[in-house]
């Protein structure tokens, strides 16, 4: 059985073009994304404890517009 991801990471692929893609990346991989026709409408935070209980909390941008949000939290415990 070949392994194939004992291959990788392979540097070289890594090392090429990163003046182009880095940039790029580092812009659409943000916690809040801002681009001309893509971005953010959704960020969602999940919390749990030792014990079980779980925050659930999401905001959600309502009719594309950036200065309106929609903030939706939900506590539940985990069955165990």
């Amino acid at each position: 059985f070949f392994n194939f991801f004992s291959q990788l990471p392979d540097p070289a692929i890594e090392d090429q073009g990163k003046e182009f893609i880095c940039p790029i990346l580092n812009k659409y991989a943000a916690v809040c994304v801002r681009c001309p026709g893509y971005g953010t409408r959704t960020n969602t935070v999940l919390l749990i404890d030792s014990e079980g209980n779980v925050t659930f909390t999401e905001r959600n941008m309502i009719n594309e517009d950036i200065n309106q949000w929609k903030t939706s939290t939900y506590e539940f415990k985990l069955h165990t």
